[in-house]
């Protein structure tokens, strides 16, 4: 039998392809005129010339693993016959490093955002509400969880109130990086220009001290920062009955905050993606990618995460960097996850999660091809550590592990706006204080979960639309988010749980 199945050529130098639907064998694909020689699921790979076991397998012409056996054109290509392998890079520090022009003033491109006293816009105007340690978690879920929709009805310049609860804060060391990770996360949720005022809730005797924590982190209590210590207060009751009330103070200050127009240099958006597939390198990235590229244009900024993610394109990046010490930076954290997961079941040796396998991904070299793709095309202008501060316009990449949670916390913290993630597999995650446009990779994707998608770039999977086109399409909605509309995951209420600081070290 014959189909006119379409194959993704994605370069020249491929020795396979990607298929745009389910094929069974025995199918003919035309005009290619290849026989495909299994059953090979949608978007799975299909060796398109002759491989011998030992000889590399080439997707974007770059090395995603070795052929274990010899493959016959029309074989599915995946974990059956592909040994992974990592790749020694010579690395050429800033060797592509181009400036990006900006655009001018009077050119650029505009949202409608909160100006705080600071200078910093939000995109969002949420009170947060907060702990130092999961000893106040039920105590703040109750404060918050008190403010419903009809209570806010009377605060219509008040976008939510957010319980932002972690999982740890006591039983820590006290120094070291689970501590310093946890108040770096903390103090820059505070700071966040989304947050509009912040009530910080202790139990009173944990690790992370609530007095010690707001001295490191530079905070004094105002009327829009409050401080909330249960064994002070006489316990639960009675501490929530007055974290109520100080939320409802800051709620009224908070409600005089109006939009205003701002140039769009003011986006600081951060970069996730997580239920990836193939397709995700072919369209729902790349497409972010040139998105991004727009953002960078008009002055903005983006932030790409997880290293663990990029191992096999970091050469890439750093020939990219602004400086020597920039690509450093970055060859010194992806260093330092291959230590750290040296004889660990993890995926920066090989495995990626089933979702990313079942969806057609084979390795994490395959995998850091499309996730790298999300930043775009620009210089890569800084590397901050987890929840660092970020403030240099351009790309940026932060130090964080590959959970979606983790990762968006932190570059929350580290001062993003808004949030852009893709998906081929489907993911839940958004949240209110930090918009998150959802983009699925394919069409089959983006219809089963229309409550939780925004965009579709299945679109250019379906050759309905160009990589250019989608991406423009991607930017003008992070305009139209910024400026105040509501993302599905937001209408759906995500968020008061979607919030998980990296936790290292031992407990004691």
């Amino acid at each position: 039998m014959a189909d006119n199945f379409i194959l993704i050529h994605l370069d020249p130098a491929d020795n396979i392809a990607v298929l745009r639907a389910a094929a069974e064998a025995g199918t003919v694909l035309t005009p290619d005129g290849l026989t495909i020689r299994q059953d090979i699921p949608i978007g799975h790979k299909v060796a398109i010339r002759p491989i011998a076991q030992g000889e590399p397998i080439l997707k974007y012409n770059t090395v995603i693993g070795y052929a274990s056996q010899n493959i016959s054109p029309g074989d599915h290509v995946h974990n059956h016959n592909i040994r992974f392998d990592t790749i020694k890079e010579v690395y050429h520090y800033c060797a592509d490093y181009t400036p990006v022009p900006i655009l001018p003033a009077q050119e650029q491109r505009t949202f409608l955002g909160y100006v705080r006293p600071n200078g910093l816009v939000g995109t969002r105007n949420c009170i947060a509400v907060t702990v130092c340690s999961n000893c106040a978690a039920t105590v703040a879920r109750k404060i918050a969880n008190h403010f419903t929709p009809e209570i806010l009805s009377a605060y219509p310049n008040v976008d939510a109130v957010v319980p932002l609860i972690t999982s740890s804060g006591c039983g820590l060391e006290k120094s070291g990086d689970p501590m310093i990770y946890l108040r770096r996360v903390l103090g820059g949720l505070i700071k966040n220009p989304n947050i509009a005022g912040a009530l910080v809730c202790a139990l009173g005797c944990e690790s992370n001290n609530i007095d010690n924590f707001f001295q490191e982190a530079g905070l004094v209590p105002s009327p829009t920062l409050g401080r909330l210590v249960i064994q002070e207060e006489g316990g639960s009751r009675k501490s929530v009955e007055k974290g109520i009330s100080m939320v409802e103070a800051m709620l009224s200050l908070a409600n005089h905050s109006v939009r205003q127009e701002v140039p769009v240099s003011h986006l600081k958006v951060g970069l996730e993606c997580g239920g990836s597939d193939s397709f995700s390198g072919s369209s729902a990235n790349p497409a972010l990618g040139k998105a991004i590229d727009l953002l960078i244009q008009n002055g903005g900024t983006a932030v790409l995460t997880e290293p663990t993610e990029l191992l096999g394109v970091e050469g890439a990046l750093v020939r990219r960097a602004r400086s020597p010490q920039v690509a450093q930076k970055l060859i010194d954290i992806m260093r330092w996850w291959l230590d750290y997961c040296r004889g660990k079941d993890s995926q920066i040796y090989g495995k990626v999660t089933p979702g990313n396998n079942a969806g057609g991904i084979t390795n994490v070299l395959e995998k850091a091809l499309g996730s790298a793709k999300k930043g775009g095309s620009t210089p890569l202008n800084d590397v901050v550590g987890y929840a660092e501060p970020v403030t240099t316009p351009g790309l940026n990449i932060m130090n964080s592990p590959s959970y979606d949670p983790v990762s968006a916390a932190a570059m929350f913290s580290g001062g993003c706006n808004l949030c852009a993630f893709t998906t081929g597999r489907g993911s839940c995650y958004g949240s209110q204080h930090f918009p998150t446009l959802k983009i699925s990779s394919n069409t089959p994707l983006y219809l089963r979960q229309k409550d939780d998608i925004d965009l579709n770039a299945g679109a250019v999977i379906d050759g309905e639309k160009t990589l250019e086109q989608m991406g423009q399409e991607i930017f003008d909605a992070l305009i139209e988010v910024a400026s105040g509309r509501r993302t599905k995951s937001e209408l759906f209420g995500m968020g008061g749980d979607e919030f998980i600081v990296w936790w290292l070290g031992i407990t004691a």
